[in-house]
């Protein structure tokens, strides 16, 4: 049962602090996009939507390169005290990567369909634009994002490549529900693996019906 719980409850914990992470960087980078009027617009969504589409082996080299001890911010980093190959914070930043598109996309299309003509009444009335934000925008875009943020959540739960790389495949410090998954089918312990395939399939389900029900499907992925 350890073999089961531990890397459990270190992959809720890695995928709620990306998720958490992901939410605040998430909804400013997709408020950004929305109210941004600019031709390289579409190129930086672009740009930040890649870890959606690129093999996560190839995002956990560019995070190795970035963030190695002798990486490009590694060295400046491990000046710091701050390691984060091969320990659960690295896991957190590859699940944090992976999953951030979800957060963007859904949070550019819940801002992008707000009516614009609600946040130009709440000027009229001499309402700061940080109220306007927190008291009109964010309250209607909410449905939006906590859907986008639901399936970020699923999806750093079950990351794998990435986080293989990065934080490795240590028993107790590193090793997620997916890589304990791969370990337990290459040691042959098929009780372990099905056990674990289940837990993660039915909270990955869960999950996926409750952003369903929040948001139709067909707009969690989509802006205009």
């Amino acid at each position: 049962m350890e073999q089961t719980w531990i890397p459990l409850l270190l992959s809720l914990k890695v995928a709620g602090w990306a998720t958490a992470l992901n939410v605040v960087f998430g909804v400013a980078a997709g408020y950004g996009l929305a109210r941004w009027r600019s031709g390289a617009r579409d190129l930086l969504d672009s740009l930040l939507t890649l870890p959606l589409v690129m093999p996560p082996t190839v995002l956990g080299y560019y995070l190795l390169v970035l963030v190695g001890r002798r990486g490009v911010f590694g060295r400046w980093l491990d000046s710091l005290g701050i390691q984060l190959v091969f320990t659960w914070q690295g896991a957190v930043l590859a699940s944090m990567v992976v999953a951030f598109p979800l957060v963007l996309k859904s949070a550019r299309a819940a801002f992008e369909s707000v009516d614009p003509q609600l946040e130009r009444a709440a000027r009229t009335l001499g309402i700061s634009e940080a109220a306007i934000f927190f008291r009109v925008t964010l309250p209607l875009a909410t449905r939006g994002i906590v859907a986008g943020t639901l399936l970020a959540f699923a999806r750093a739960l079950g990351e794998f490549g990435a986080t293989l790389m990065i934080a490795g495949n240590l028993p107790g410090r590193t090793q997620t529900l997916s890589v304990a998954i791969y370990s337990a089918v290459q040691a042959g312990d098929d009780s372990t693996a099905n056990f674990l395939v289940l837990v993660t399939s039915i909270t990955c389900v869960v999950i996926l019906v409750l952003a369903g029900r929040i948001v139709p499907q067909h707009s969690l992925l989509t802006s205009r």
